[in-house]
């Protein structure tokens, strides 16, 4: 198990950096146009445009709070008494509720933009990627978890 959480806890942050920087997604438009933003694309076109409340939104709930919650966990995992009702114990459960937020929100602009007929829309590997981290650190805390029970 030990060795689960420690890849687990490896692989994370560098799924959570690829998804961050590789495009999340590919819109064609009218065949000729096509665009592929990455999370901290959108975040600075949006501040370059002057939607500073939109592009500080975004990147408090789709790039501060699952790093947050990525380092909550492994601190979970390297402190002995972590898991037992102190400051990251009650952290943990507050962040991972917007955990797979941003995945479902992308999802939806897909299916938007291909039911609107105005652009196609594929996901790109930093969906995929965004995704796996979600999945890896949520299952390293689940595992951590488990450990703990079995210790106790």
């Amino acid at each position: 198990m030990r060795m689960a959480i420690a890849i687990c806890l490896v692989l994370a942050p560098i799924f959570f950096a690829l998804g961050i920087t590789l495009p999340l997604l590919t819109f064609e438009k009218l065949y000729f146009f096509e665009e592929n933003p990455s999370l901290v694309g959108m975040v600075g076109t949006l501040f370059d445009n002057g939607d500073y409340a939109l592009a500080l939104v975004i990147a408090l709930f789709s790039i501060a709070f699952p790093l947050a919650k990525m380092i909550a966990v492994m601190l979970e995992a390297v402190t002995p008494t972590a898991g037992e009702g102190g400051w990251i114990a009650s952290l943990i459960p507050l962040l991972g509720k917007w955990s797979l937020m941003d995945v479902m929100l992308v999802a939806i602009v897909i299916a938007a933009a291909k039911t609107s007929g105005l652009a196609n829309a594929f996901s790109e590997p930093g969906l995929w990627f965004y995704a796996g981290a979600t999945l890896m650190i949520s299952l390293a805390q689940a595992l951590i978890a488990r450990a703990r029970r079995q210790a106790a």
